[in-house]
């Protein structure tokens, strides 16, 4: 199993392990992971969802006006090269 699959997949679990149920969708690139996100959600939990986020390539929260928020993570299936490293707004 690549690194990446395994890295995905334990971010998934860990988001599960804080009471978030995960979506992952497997894409030629990389490994999407999502949770809806409840509220109210404690401090202790977002710190928590935030530990386990940082490990994944990228990250957000997706908030709207209807109060829904979802959380998504990527993790890439591939080494970015040098330039690439943050996607093409961050190229240095």
């Amino acid at each position: 199993m690549p690194a990446s699959e395994v890295s995905a997949e334990a971010v998934a679990a860990r988001l599960s392990a804080v009471g978030l149920a995960t979506r992952v969708e497997e894409r030629d690139d990389c490994t999407a992971i999502e949770a809806d996100v409840p509220e109210p959600l404690s401090a202790e939990s977002w710190r928590e969802i935030l530990e386990v986020v940082a490990e994944a390539d990228r990250f957000g929260l997706l908030a709207t006006s209807s109060h829904d928020r979802t959380l998504w993570a990527v993790v890439r299936k591939r080494v970015p090269a040098t330039g690439d490293v943050g996607g093409p707004g961050h190229q240095r």
